[in-house]
């Protein structure tokens, strides 16, 4: 029988898939949360888990769901008559599930013992606004930093377009374009030009290798496939490569200013994730760069994260010289919206 803390998870993540827009996903993971799994090393590992495994600790029901997915993209013949664009009932999806379990178990556990990595590309529709915006009100060519880049995908959000109400903000041939459901103020028009740009992770992922690729596609969910189409687009496009090491060490080596450039540092749910003192030192490093920021090198620091809010994720900017903290609304965690505001600032 399940372990009740491990069922808990398991219809947690179930709940959650199901209200970003998977139904396939909610009801895998209301399966692993609900029947019998086939005796093995992928049971006995998973019953097994010391600490928090759902989606606010070590995402436990994501990582077998990457596997699975995994298996799926590499031929898995059985799974891949289960997922979508075929539906199954409970019966038939857990038949196929059990036997991977079984069948696949070290595959499965390779997979277990890494945490789930995405780079998800629609987050890049608040960087092109933001950035926009940037240009917009100071004129100047961009500087970006990004701060857990993952596979480096939305290192390149300048060359996405952005579609908001039958208007396009971007390049005039984009890799992809990308069109939220979008409510609040319309992007400012100016087009930011990048200098450099740059990314760190602590486990960065080579998109341009079939295993970073593999990866990068397996935590997206099956039943999405506008998601996956942008990601496989985002990949052929892919290439600066990501710095592997910690993000705010990586930061002090980039942190002085370039006359004449502005520096965008930023992030999209990856600063949560930073060990605390690490983002007490990340904080104090970005505000003793902005003390020194002019007009002909200004900071911008732009986090799309978690702030324990209802609805989705908060959109924050702070800029100097002025050290202005700015609210630019909110965005779902998938990019699927985006509740824009501009903040109409005294030049």
């Amino acid at each position: 029988m399940i372990p009740p803390h491990i069922a808990a998870a398991f219809e947690f993540q179930s709940k959650a898939c199901a209200a970003l827009g998977s139904p396939f996903m909610a009801q895998l993971m209301r399966l692993c949360a609900q029947c019998d799994w086939p005796a093995g090393a992928v049971r006995d590992r998973v019953f097994a888990w010391q600490g928090d495994i759902s989606p606010r600790g070590q995402s436990v029901p994501l990582r077998l769901a990457g596997a699975l997915h995994a298996l799926r993209l590499q031929g898995h013949g059985a799974l891949d008559a289960a997922y979508p664009p075929r539906t199954c009932d409970d019966a038939t999806l857990w038949q196929v599930v059990t036997g991977a379990l079984r069948d696949e178990a070290d595959a499965i556990q390779r997979w277990l013992d890494s945490p789930p990595q995405t780079n998800e590309v629609r987050r890049a529709a608040v960087l092109i606004a933001t950035g926009h915006w940037l240009a917009d009100r100071f004129g100047l060519p961009i500087r970006t930093s990004e701060l857990g880049a993952s596979g480096g995908l939305n290192l390149h959000w300048d060359s996405y377009a952005l579609d908001v109400a039958g208007k396009t903000f971007g390049p005039d041939a984009p890799a992809l374009v990308l069109a939220p459901d979008w409510t609040g103020a319309i992007p400012r028009s100016t087009r930011p030009e990048i200098a450099d740009r740059g990314g760190v992770d602590l486990n960065p992922l080579d998109p341009r290798a079939p295993a970073g690729a593999l990866r990068l596609q397996a935590y997206l969910w099956p039943d999405q496939p506008a998601r996956i189409a942008n990601t496989k687009a985002a990949i052929a496009a892919a290439r600066t490569p990501v710095a592997k090491g910690d993000a705010i060490d990586w930061l002090h080596g980039r942190i002085a200013h370039v006359p004449g450039q502005l520096h965008l540092i930023y992030s999209t749910v990856a600063w949560q994730y930073f060990p605390a003192a690490k983002q007490a030192e990340g904080t104090a490093l970005i505000a003793a760069a902005g003390q020194s920021a002019t007009a002909q090198t200004p900071l911008a620091w732009f986090g799309m994260e978690n702030d324990g809010g209802d609805r989705g994720a908060a959109l924050t900017l702070r800029v100097w010289p002025g050290d202005l903290a700015l609210d630019l609304g909110r965005a779902d965690f998938h990019g699927r919206w985006i509740d824009w505001r501009d903040p109409d600032i005294p030049g």
